[in-house]
């Protein structure tokens, strides 16, 4: 997987300019989830700015965002409703007067209209293209520029660290569909919801797909001998995580869990029970 980004490479409010028609500003919430923080970005040159994921409730940063648009912004955009994504989405509605626009109204946030897979928002220059990536959320939604073959992934894929995929909402055979999907888009690069431009996505993609897979043997091989807790699976296979990233690890092997279980490769009772894998 790629570097883990440095934090001070994207200072809050900071308008970067990646392509010709798309900028970046990062929001100050860095942490272990979030990296150096929830990256907004804002596509257009022209008389029409689409904003991608406002992020989270902060002032500031809403700020610096409507700032940037200069009056332009005409759709405001959102991957999916996970707190460090959507909630800063009326405010910014308030500072533009833009509708917003994702998947479904959930999680305290209201759209004005709906999306579906392929639809498309269109401006002055550009196309944006909806492409339903559910796995990490089932609501998740990744935005293609059309001229730059660029997608914009939210948390589908980051820069710098895997995803969690935390059940029920987030299925990780769901997930690796949708990397595939990808993968087959033939993308220039890659937008992150977190960390730096990814400008060889089908190695980061690759790169994904391979993690999983080999994530996947290593939990099988832990729940051979069975029956184990998930706990202990995480405890064997992550000795060196931080505190703060023990249960999100637990989320994640469950949801491999559940994907062997559902292939007919192990079976168990949950989250808290034992696991095991079938006996051949």
């Amino acid at each position: 997987m790629p570097d883990v980004p440095a934090r001070d490479e994207f200072p809050p409010g900071r308008v970067v300019s990646l392509t010709p028609r798309v900028r970046r500003i990062t929001a100050s919430n860095p942490g272990a989830m979030t990296g150096p923080g929830t990256n907004t970005y804002l596509v257009g040159a022209g008389a029409d700015v689409v904003v991608i994921d406002p992020g989270p409730d902060e002032a500031a940063h809403l700020d610096a965002v409507a700032g940037a648009g200069g009056g332009r912004v005409r759709t405001i955009l959102t991957t999916h409703t996970h707190p460090d994504h959507a909630p800063g989405a009326p405010g910014l509605r308030e500072r533009t007067g833009a509708p917003l626009v994702g998947f479904e109204a959930r999680d305290g946030f209201v759209p004005d209209a709906t999306l579906v897979d392929g639809d498309r928002v269109e401006g002055d220059g550009f196309t944006i293209i909806a492409v339903h990536t559910p796995g990490h959320a089932g609501n998740h939604l990744c935005y293609l520029l059309a001229e730059e073959v660029l997608l914009f992934s939210g948390d589908h894929v980051m820069s710098g660290s895997t995803v969690v995929i935390s059940p029920p909402d987030g299925d990780m055979s769901a997930y690796l569909a949708s990397l595939e999907r990808c993968l087959a888009m033939g993308l220039r690069a890659i937008a992150p919801g977190h960390g730096r431009l990814i400008d060889d996505p089908d190695a980061a993609l690759r790169a994904y797909l391979d993690h999983r897979r080999d994530r996947e043997r290593q939990i099988l091989d832990a729940v051979t001998p069975g029956p184990v807790t998930i706990d202990e699976v995480v405890a064997a296979l992550y000795p060196d995580l931080i505190d703060e990233l023990i249960p999100r690890a637990g989320q994640s092997v469950w949801a491999h869990l559940i994907k062997l279980a559902g292939e007919g490769r192990a079976f168990g009772t949950g989250r808290t029970g034992a696991w095991q894998a079938t006996r051949e």
